[in-house]
């Protein structure tokens, strides 16, 4: 089964997805194989350079520990790989999140650790940028 899941504000996006010709952020992804060491999303739309961030997660939905990352550019994306850092195995849940380049050390480097303020998640109207799905 395939499941999309995006942020809640995407649910508004007829009345907000194109301000000033852009579309809404957003990361739409879908139940994926996770053998070969790689997650992917299929298409990302980021208002800022930064990272597509590989969390795992469970029913509760609340991010957890960070398993993969990948750069991403401002506006849209397709096709964006994260290679796995830890062992995932099918039937885990993980959240595919759009996080800022910013506030770090260094420019280019992934620096966030779960609750750091450093190339930290990116929110729309307080809501996160990302999607759930569940490793085959």
């Amino acid at each position: 089964m395939t499941r999309i899941l995006l942020t809640t504000f995407f649910a508004t996006a007829s009345t907000a997805a194109l301000a000033g010709g852009h579309a809404a952020p957003m990361v739409m992804a879908s139940d994926q194989s996770v053998a070969n060491g790689i997650v992917s999303a299929e298409k990302i739309v980021a208002p800022e350079n930064g990272w597509l961030v590989v969390h795992r997660t469970d029913a509760d939905m609340a991010p957890g520990v960070v398993v993969g990352h990948a750069p991403i550019r401002k506006g849209e994306t397709a096709d964006v790989a994260a290679i796995l850092t830890e062992e995932v195995a099918a039937g885990d849940m993980l959240m595919l999140m759009v996080h800022a380049e910013n506030g770090g050390m260094a420019t280019g480097s992934f620096e966030y650790t779960l609750g750091a303020k450093e190339d930290g998640p990116i929110r729309v109207d307080g809501n996160l940028v990302m999607s759930v799905i569940t490793a085959q």
